[in-house]
């Protein structure tokens, strides 16, 4: 088997499940620092509950992320070395930043908060929260620039084949990184919105279904109270209805945010990499023609496969140009310059090893670029029209009594989660067959691009690189099976679930001194 593909695998798999965990992590920090806020100005116990439940499952998934985090930075020196070697210099500065500051204020931040409960002045432990999630945007920031110089390489000069970075601020502020940035913390915010209307609705459909609350004759709530089970009180009640409303509120938001920043990104990506874009609209020919729906052949990797396009003219020109008649270049006329600029094969180059003199197809899988694209804008869009449905159905401050219509509700915390997915994949898998795209921008740098076939480590053998993927997939398997078994649990647990005091006898909403890991476990 072919090294070069099982790397590739392995680092996919591994990369999808933990980009699952970063957005939630990312999309939730706020919306707790907005909850905690409102507690510390308000002394409302439904926001301390909100707080504390929330943050609950926020500190699962900030563990999970960690963990499954920490291989990514590991599988460079141990699959792809060679890529290591060619972008060493540019990618030190950013990683470093990431690990050394970024994540160290993060995680000590974080331990303050989860140990300063009722031990810290309340203004000062809102603002360890606050610093621990700007910690990890900070973090994400940094990921994003080295991802960013993958795609678009700046502030580098070419000694002796490899890229030596000359200027870290042009790599700091690549426009590429700050659209990629935006485009992710708006996207992460969807997340953690319909993360919060999700779980809120099932809550207030099981006080439904038990009879806690009602609705009166003119629609609106009549909220209740169960005696028999603690925290099933009126308290409940309006965490979860805030919760709801704060979370739609803040996926439709977060949806028009995606849908600026994508425009954005999207104008960019027609200049920087031109190829991707054609692929990822099927645009066979130049033209200005939007793709609706292309049914071809689900291998095709070319123009051959494609049977049939329905399309909308102008819009493709819209969203590469900002008009309605510029012709955006297609495959057929974007393929012969990219041979001419590039080659037809690899180059024969000491830093290319065996895989020098190999044939490039510059054309990505257009099923993968052309489904990704759409999965990503169609999730995302559905996400958006649940969150401002689900406004309209509860402005009388209860959700509906059908059983589908909260299964819906829950389904829909996945939409963004998908979108989310479908976008890297889409970014990821359109820039091949390079593993660092060419910078074809007026003023960029001439061979500073390195072939995927390239990049993959010299002295690794297939067999090794199945191991190691059957091993980190094994793993990765019971990472997952672990945080969707305690998220779940907790969950379905509410309220009293994450709030220690609930297991003792007063009913007071104060943390208790004495238990120091009240929080943590």
């Amino acid at each position: 088997m072919d090294p070069l593909l099982i790397a590739r695998w392995q680092f996919g798999i591994t990369t999808v499940y933990h980009f699952m965990l970063v957005p939630l992590t990312i999309g939730l920090g706020p919306i707790l620092v907005l909850l905690q806020w409102r507690w510390v100005r308000t002394g409302d116990v439904r926001w301390y509950r909100a707080v504390k439940f929330w943050g609950k499952l926020y500190l699962i998934n900030f563990i999970l992320g960690v963990a499954t985090g920490i291989v990514q930075e590991f599988q460079f020196g141990m699959a792809w070395s060679a890529y290591s070697r060619f972008v060493g210099d540019v990618f030190g500065a950013p990683l470093a930043m990431e690990g050394l500051l970024a994540f160290f204020v993060e995680s000590t931040f974080l331990g303050l908060w989860i140990f300063g409960w009722g031990r810290l002045p309340k203004r000062v432990h809102l603002a360890t929260l606050a610093m621990a999630v700007a910690g990890s945007v900070l973090s994400a920031y940094f990921i994003i620039v080295a991802n960013s110089w993958m795609q678009h390489p700046v502030g580098v000069q070419l000694v002796d084949g490899r890229p030596v970075m000359t200027d870290v601020v042009a790599v700091l502020t690549n426009n590429t990184a700050l659209t990629a940035f935006a485009h992710t913390m708006a996207g992460s915010l969807a997340v953690g919105g319909a993360f919060l209307l999700g779980i809120a609705w099932y809550h207030l459909w099981q006080r439904r279904r038990d009879g806690i609350d009602s609705v009166g004759l003119d629609g609106r709530v009549v909220v209740g109270e169960d005696p028999t089970i603690r925290g099933r009180d009126r308290a409940d009640h309006a965490v979860w209805i805030t919760s709801l409303r704060i979370g739609a509120v803040i996926a439709v938001l977060g949806f028009g945010a995606v849908a600026i920043t994508g425009d954005a990104q999207g104008k960019l990506m027609f200049v920087q990499q031109p190829m991707k874009m054609a692929a990822a609209e099927a645009a066979c020919h130049s033209g200005t023609s939007f793709s609706v729906l292309t049914i071809g052949d689900p291998g095709a990797t070319d123009c051959s496969g494609i049977t049939y396009s329905l399309e909308v003219p102008g819009v493709l020109s819209f969203l590469a140009n900002g008009d309605f008649t510029t012709p955006v270049r297609g495959v057929d006329e974007l393929l012969p310059q990219y041979q001419r600029d590039y080659g037809t094969t690899v180059p024969d180059s000491p830093i290319y090893g065996a895989a020098a003199g190999t044939p490039v197809d510059y054309v990505p899988i257009m099923p993968v670029t052309y489904w990704g694209f759409r999965l990503m804008i169609g999730f995302g869009g559905v996400a958006a029209f649940a969150a401002a449905v689900a406004l309209w159905l509860t402005r009388k401050g209860t959700v509906p009594a059908a059983k589908p219509v909260m299964q819906l509700a829950v389904a829909g915390i996945l939409a963004p989660f998908a979108a989310n997915v479908a976008g890297w994949v889409f970014t990821e898998m359109g820039r091949q067959p390079f593993v660092v795209a060419p910078n074809p921008t007026p003023g960029g740098i001439d061979g500073v691009f390195m072939f995927t076939a390239a990049a993959v480590s010299p002295g690794v053998s297939a067999a090794e690189l199945i191991t190691s993927l059957v091993a980190l997939g094994a793993i990765y398997a019971v990472l997952l099976i672990v945080e969707v078994v305690l998220l779940v649990r907790y969950v379905r647990g509410g309220v009293a679930a994450a709030l220690p005091e609930f297991d003792h006898d007063d009913d007071s909403d104060q943390p208790r001194r004495d238990d120091v890991l009240a929080f943590a476990y």
